[in-house]
């Protein structure tokens, strides 16, 4: 068990949080939800220890080990990967390290052996025999090869190390585990592993994700972080959307009714105040006007941008054929040969743990890299707005937000502009901030800015939700459900894939092209499958021989 008592932080006059009780207990996995800025993150170095509140305490149960995902990606470059994963029980690293000096000593002496007795029994309480085992599990569910397991962590890509990282919270079966952002630049494969673990673990988890469906599949509880306050809700992200939106009409009906009731009242007071007749019965009235109280209904801090992609032209029948087509890069075919048609009413999600092949098939397209071989058309009648994966060199201009944007409107007018900024959540002086100092979030509401603006009538996203918050997800993925043309994108966001797209293509490692016309949850039982089936034929084989 871990609990908030009192808990109040504030950074100079404004409280991020005020007076905060809440306690987390064991069996459930609770997610923490709130606006950008609400204090999710900042609330988690509370709970961990790494930041002081300006008042209250954290209560952690007696003999409780609490586990957190690192967020700084360097800090353990100097070990290997097992090392770095089993560092996750920092006392059984400990007595690791301390036996191996002991045994290592060629004066060995009574003392030592003592001591070594000691700590082997220690070790055996903390399952230590079963330690690299169990780390291995971990990082092989992740998506880390065995092969990897004993390189250096300064030699892993960010991807890499931020599995490994995760792996490490995960060791050992802390009693409390706090997770910030953990599906952040894992694959699809890997987030499913993880959704599988935590439904399977039995003690206190406190997760912060921007992903509606995996907060769906893991979570017991949420706790909403809202105006400086945390509130608690039994169930699923979707059932506290629910739940919290139909709080808000009932008040809403409540009050109106309630101002209906103070109309009457105060009608009959006006009508009747001065006659002597009814002069008891208008000031039982005002007694009863007195008494009614309307609920006090706060506003969320939330924010929804507001995104609509209207294209300027309808689109024709023939929209884009790709012949043939591959590409090697660094010595490694990313694409094979690869062909297919896109049709007009297509919605196509490119899916896989292979995510440079996507990248790279979304330049060839944009015309930013060159194929090896082969060709593509794209339809007479499309217009394409591309969202690349990476924006920075993009954002490196010293221009203004309007000034970025102009030369992509067709109306070459400020207040034009400045409309779709302003649903966008630029309003005011917001418009006039430079680009290359905006926020990850923030250049992405520019992207989709120019992308609205645009008109086009093809939309290719590669990645659109990341350092998006929950609020702009919600806003995009309603956005492309609504929209009209054709749409290639890639993305990390399981109900995002499944809401929008109505085809699926995934480009496996080796180059070569799987292409179905099904919705994404389909698609994986229909993978599932077949991967079942295709152990269960190596399981038999080997039976045989």
């Amino acid at each position: 068990m871990i609990q908030a008592c009192n808990v109040t932080l504030r950074l100079g006059k404004r409280a991020l949080f005020e007076d905060v009780n809440i306690k987390f207990t064991e069996g459930n996995c609770y997610g923490l939800i709130g606006a950008n800025g609400a204090g999710k993150s900042t609330f988690l170095k509370i709970l961990n220890g790494q930041l002081e509140p300006s008042k209250g305490e954290v209560v952690i149960t007696p003999g409780q080990r609490l586990s957190f995902l690192q967020q700084d990606h360097f800090k353990y470059d100097a070990y290997n990967v097992l090392d770095t994963v089993i560092m996750g029980n920092k006392r059984l690293y400990d007595i690791m390290q301390e036996k191996d000096a002991i045994y290592a000593k060629e004066d060995f002496t009574e003392e030592d052996g003592n001591r070594a007795s000691e700590l082997e029994a220690e070790f055996a309480d903390l399952n230590g025999w079963e330690a690299e085992s169990d780390a291995a599990v971990l990082l092989n569910g992740l998506g880390i090869e065995t092969d990897l397991h004993y390189t250096m962590m300064a030699d892993l890509n960010g991807s890499q190390k931020v599995k490994v990282l995760l792996a490490q919270a995960l060791f050992g079966n802390p009693d409390i585990l706090l997770l910030d952002e953990p599906t952040n630049h894992l694959d699809l494969e890997a987030i499913r592993w993880l959704e599988e673990f935590l439904i399977n673990f039995e003690n206190t988890v406190i997760v912060v994700s921007h992903d509606r469906y995996f907060l769906n599949k893991v979570c017991t509880h949420i706790a909403d972080i809202d105006y400086a306050k945390i509130q608690l809700y039994a169930g699923n992200y979707d059932f506290w959307y629910e739940s919290s939106q139909l709080m808000v009409k009932q008040m809403k009906e409540a009050n109106k009714k309630k101002e209906e009731k103070i109309k009457e009242l105060q009608e009959f007071i006006q009508r009747f105040s001065a006659n002597a007749s009814k002069s008891k019965q208008a000031t039982s009235r005002k007694r009863a006007l007195e008494k009614i109280e309307l609920d006090d209904i706060r506003p969320s801090s939330r924010k929804y941008p507001y995104i609509d992609f209207r294209p300027a032209r309808e689109i024709g029948n023939e929209v884009l054929t790709v012949t043939n087509l591959s590409k090697t890069i660094n010595g490694v075919k990313v694409l094979d040969n690869i062909s297919f048609i896109v049709n007009r009413e297509d919605k196509i999600a490119f899916v896989g743990s292979n995510t440079l092949a996507a990248t790279t098939l979304f330049k060839i397209l944009m015309g930013e890299m060159e194929p090896d071989s082969g060709s593509f058309k794209w339809g007479i009648t499309t217009t394409q707005a591309y969202f690349p994966k990476d924006n920075t060199q993009m954002f490196s201009v010293d221009e203004t937000i309007v000034d970025f944007l102009m030369p992509f409107s067709p109306e070459k007018d400020v207040t034009y502009v400045r409309g779709f900024l302003g649903r966008m959540l630029f309003a005011g002086e917001e418009g006039v901030k430079k680009v290359n100092v905006l926020s990850g979030g923030e250049k992405v509401r520019v992207m989709l800015s120019k992308m609205m603006i645009m008109g086009s009538n093809v939309l290719v996203m590669d990645e659109p939700t990341n350092h998006l918050d929950m609020e702009s997800i919600t806003a995009l993925n309603n956005g492309l459900i609504k929209f009209p043309g054709v749409l290639l994108f890639t993305a990390l966001d399981h109900q995002f894939i499944q809401t929008t797209a109505n085809r699926i293509m995934e480009i496996v490692p080796g180059g070569s092209l799987i292409d179905k016309t099904t919705t994404y949850d389909e698609y994986l039982d229909s993978d599932e499958m077949a991967r079942k089936r295709t152990m269960l034929t190596m399981i038999e084989e080997e039976v045989e021989d």
